[in-house]
């Protein structure tokens, strides 16, 4: 139940770290640096006249890829 808590806390503490350095990219005027994020090239993107749809493949794919390499990470270290 510990080890539970422990990855809960750090999850959070890393999430609230990502949010206040976005935030603080965002007023900087930097924001440029995450531009690619959404435009990758599996991401598919439909627009029409009254209708638009977007599904963000790739970019989901990424994202599994990193979470799933950073829980790998996370667990070799706490053991």
């Amino acid at each position: 139940m510990a080890d539970t808590a422990k990855i809960v806390v750090i999850t959070g503490v890393a999430i609230v770290v990502f949010g206040l350095l976005m935030m603080a990219s965002a007023k900087a005027g930097s924001w440029s640096w995450l531009n690619w994020f959404g435009n990758l090239p599996l991401d598919v993107k439909i627009e029409r006249e009254n209708f638009r749809i977007y599904f963000p493949l790739g970019t989901s794919l990424l994202l599994s890829l990193l979470l799933t390499l950073f829980m790998y990470l996370f667990n070799k270290l706490i053991r």
